[in-house]
């Protein structure tokens, strides 16, 4: 994994409202106007949040007529489960940026 996926990855999960919305997406597909009944934010709010968990590759995008439909980047959840797991056994040729 890259260092500015690493990077990119661990800025989007540091604000709370993201890490909730990768908490929710954990069980499914959700509509953003289901994401945004749980939150006291905008819809523009979370358009940006989304936009950067989007952009990080930790969530998927599709659209369907007016609707945006978000699920998790199982791919990128993985690398980066990898990436953490050589971190954490001390496996240094894996785990470096």
């Amino acid at each position: 994994m890259e260092s500015i996926d690493v990077i990119s990855i661990c800025k989007a999960l540091g604000d709370v409202n993201r890490l909730e919305i990768v908490q929710m997406l954990s069980d499914g597909e959700k509509c953003g106007c289901r994401l945004l009944e749980k939150f006291e934010i905008t819809q523009p709010t979370l358009s940006h949040h989304m936009r950067i968990l989007v952009g990080c590759s930790l969530v998927n995008d599709r659209k369907d007529g007016k609707w945006h439909y978000y699920s998790l980047n199982y791919e990128t959840l993985k690398r980066y489960e990898e990436y953490l797991d050589h971190l954490a056994h001390g496996t240094k040729k894996e785990a470096q940026i």
